[in-house]
Order: structure tokens, then sequence, then C-alpha cells
């Protein structure tokens, strides 16, 4: 069974400061950066920004753990990055919009069976308020991040 949630947020930051956040696994995209508690024990695999990084971690919902091992791809670099793990694929999209950010974050759960249908039932629910306090750290960080020097020259 095919489940489909997402969460979407204007953030008053540039495009290129969200996406470099996004895509930086090392430093930003990590338990000790924009992501709230809910994701735990991450470890780079291979690369750390970008297409190619492989990382695992664990996701905690619903008081269940679920270790994953995700590869990233950018399918538009500087636009969307794709994470990729087995019955999971999450999409972050970054587009300027209104004189901000529209920034959206979009999962796909494949599962079978009985767990197909408890994930269809209850994993917007579950993820939801994990995604939102997402957006929230990711917001606070990208408006506090500095503009790269490539951008301020070209404005």
């Amino acid at each position: 069974m095919r489940t489909k949630f997402g969460a979407e947020r204007l953030i008053d930051a540039p495009a290129e400061v969200i996406y470099h956040l996004i895509a930086d696994y090392r430093v930003h995209h990590r338990p000790e950066g924009f992501l709230p508690p809910a994701f735990s024990d991450q470890e780079i695999l291979r690369g750390g920004v970008g297409a190619g990084t492989e990382l695992r971690y664990t996701l905690t919902a619903g008081s269940r753990p679920r270790v994953v091992t995700s590869l990233i791809s950018e399918p538009e670099p500087g636009r969307r990055l794709v994470e990729t793990a087995p019955g999971i694929e999450t999409t972050f999209t970054v587009e300027p919009a209104d004189g901000g950010t529209r920034v959206r974050f979009d999962t796909v759960l494949e599962e079978s069976g009985v767990q197909g249908w408890l994930t269809w039932l209850f994993a917007a629910r579950l993820i939801a308020p994990i995604y939102e306090d997402e957006l929230d750290r990711l917001e606070g960080l990208a408006i506090a991040h500095p503009v790269p020097v490539r951008s301020v020259a070209a404005a």
C-alpha cells in the first residue's frame, strides 16, 4: 500500500541558503542541526553533502524506532533533493516565492499487508508534528544563516 504525505512552509530566507542547509548532512541536516529529536544516531556512510551521500539514522515515530539507510540524489540541484530508502522516499523541494522561499517535504511510504494498512491510517498523523518541528528548526537556522558571498555580489 502506498501512503503519501507532506508539509510546506514559506520561509523568509534565500532559496540557496535553505537548499545548502538541506543538502549538508555533515553540519546542518542532522540531529545536531535542524532535525528534531525524532531523528537520532545519524551516521554518514559516504559523502556528506548532496548527491551520493549515504546515511543511516534512527527515526522514532509513535514510540517505535526504525533504522533507515538512505541514499541521496539531486534530480534538480539547488531545487530538489531526494532521500531514498527501502519503502521510503522523501523529496525536499526549495523554490523562490513571494520574496522568500517555499520549502516542501513530500514522503511516500510503501508497505504491504497489515503494516501497509496501519501506515496508511496513522503515518501522516505521527509524522506531521515531526515535520512541523523540522520546518520550525530549518526556518530558524535559515534566517540566522549568512547569505553566501556570491548571492550578495549578484544582488
